[in-house]
C-alpha cells in the first residue's frame, strides 16, 4: 500500500458526510475561526447566517444539500450546494476548511463532491460567490478551473463584504 504524501488529504482520517443539524456547534466554530483570520471579518450568526444552527433542514428547503468533515470528532471541513439563480446551474456555498488541515486537499474533495452532485441534478454549471479577502480560496477555485467574472457584489454585512463570483461550466 503505498502512504499518502503528506499534502494530501488522508480520507482514512477525516470522513465527509451529510450534514446534520447537530453540527451546528461545529460549524459556527470552524466558520468563526476561519474569519477571525481576516481582519474585520466577523461572524454574525442572528441576521447574517443563520442557517447555520440547523444547516441540513436549511439546505433540505433551498433544494440542496450540505456536507461537513470530521476528523477525531471536530468538524473541519463543510460545503454545500444550492440551486442557482439561474436554473441551469448550481451555486456551491460555505466552502470552509479549517486551518490546521488547509492544503491537504479537503477543500479539493469538497468542490469535486460539489461539482458530482451538479451534475448528478442536470446542472451545466456551478457558480460561487467568494469574499474578495479569501485569496487562498480564490487559488483553489482557478486551479480547478472556475473563472473568475468582472462582477462583484457587496453583502452590507458587519464585515462589509464585497464578493468575486467564480464559474465553472460543467
Amino acid at each position: 500500500m503505498t502512504q499518502a504524501r503528506s499534502n494530501e488529504f488522508d480520507r482514512s482520517k477525516a470522513r465527509i458526510r451529510d450534514a446534520r443539524d447537530d453540527d451546528a456547534a461545529g460549524l459556527i466554530a470552524l466558520i468563526d475561526a476561519t474569519f477571525s483570520e481576516y481582519p474585520g471579518c466577523v461572524l454574525e450568526l442572528e441576521h447574517e447566517m443563520p442557517q447555520l444552527k440547523a444547516i441540513a433542514t436549511a439546505f433540505a428547503a433551498l433544494g440542496g444539500r450540505f456536507w461537513s468533515a470530521e476528523l477525531d470528532g471536530v468538524v473541519v471541513g463543510c460545503a454545500g450546494i444550492a440551486p442557482a439563480h439561474d436554473p441551469s446551474g448550481a451555486e456551491l456555498k460555505h466552502l470552509y476548511v479549517s486551518k490546521n488541515v488547509r492544503r491537504a486537499g479537503l477543500g479539493t474533495a469538497f468542490v469535486k463532491l460539489v461539482e458530482e452532485e451538479a451534475a448528478r441534478r442536470g446542472a451545466t454549471f456551478v457558480e460561487l460567490w467568494s469574499d474578495t479577502r479569501f485569496l487562498d480560496a480564490h487559488r483553489l477555485y482557478e486551479r480547478l478551473g472556475y473563472a473568475r467574472l468582472p462582477d462583484t457584489r457587496e453583502l452590507d454585512d458587519l464585515s462589509n463584504s464585497i464578493e468575486y463570483h467564480f464559474i465553472k461550466r460543467l
